[in-house]
Order: structure tokens, then sequence, then C-alpha cells
């Protein structure tokens, strides 16, 4: 079986919505920890940006060393399909968003809604930033030694 397609079907299912916590710091996540793309639900638009920005094809480099397939991943240019998506995704100017199409507000949107659901769904994670809030407004406030 060629390494990648063992990553893909026995790795990634069990990787959350950041899987840096197994790869290099740089790959999916910006330096803040949040994460733009998916490996295993975003595999076709990666696929597709490979094969556009570099000329490969992805299922017929089987024997690819893993570090290589980060490197070129993590150097995809935002006019790939994955880099538009991504582009779209991390937007954070307001008045961006608000010039965005519908299609390119309902990507941001479900990308937001999924990030808060999966934060949701970790209750350490959630506990965490409930104590981070809690100092925050602590501080603010008066409170708290």
């Amino acid at each position: 079986m060629p390494i990648l397609r063992f990553l893909y079907l026995v790795l990634w299912p069990s990787c959350k919505i950041c899987p840096t916590k197994r790869l290099p710091p740089d790959f999916n996540c910006s330096p803040s920890g949040e994460s733009w793309y998916d490996l295993r639900e975003d595999w076709g638009l990666i696929e597709a940006s490979l094969a556009k920005q570099y000329g490969i094809r992805i299922r017929q480099h089987g024997n690819m060393p893993w570090s290589e397939f980060c490197t070129l991943v993590a150097g995809l240019m935002p006019d790939t399909p994955l880099g538009s998506i991504v582009t779209i995704r991390s937007e954070k100017d307001r008045k961006v968003i608000k010039g965005f199409n519908a299609d390119q507000r309902r990507i941001h949107n479900e990308w937001r809604q999924r990030c808060a659901a999966a934060k949701m769904a970790d209750p350490e994670d959630l506990d965490q930033s409930t104590k981070g809030l809690e100092a925050m407004l602590a501080h603010m406030f008066g409170g708290g030694a």
C-alpha cells in the first residue's frame, strides 16, 4: 500500500480538526493554532492544488516522503483550489467579509460553525477557554488575585 494512501486511510481519521499534533507545526495551523483546512475532508482540493501548482498527480506518487508532501502542501499559493478556500475561511476583516458573495459567505460561515462545534465537543478545550475567559474578566474588573 503506498505510504500516502496508508496515511490517509489509517492516520488521518484519528486526527482532529487540526492534526498538527502529529505533523510539523507549520503544516496546517497558523502560529495562533487556528487551522484553515482539514486534510481528510479537503483531500480533493489538495489533490487538485498539487496538480495545478506543481503538475503532480499525487495518486501516482505513492512513494513520496511525508516531509516532502507536507512541504508541498504548506507551499500552496492562493490561486489554487485549496488556497482560494483557505483565503475565504481565514478572512477576519469584516469589510472584506461583508463584500463576500453568497458562496464565499457560505464557505466562511460553515468553517466557523465547524470550528465552534469542534471546540464545544472537546471538554478539555472548552474548560480551558472558559477558565481563560474568567481570568480575563476578573483582570478587567479587578476581581481575583
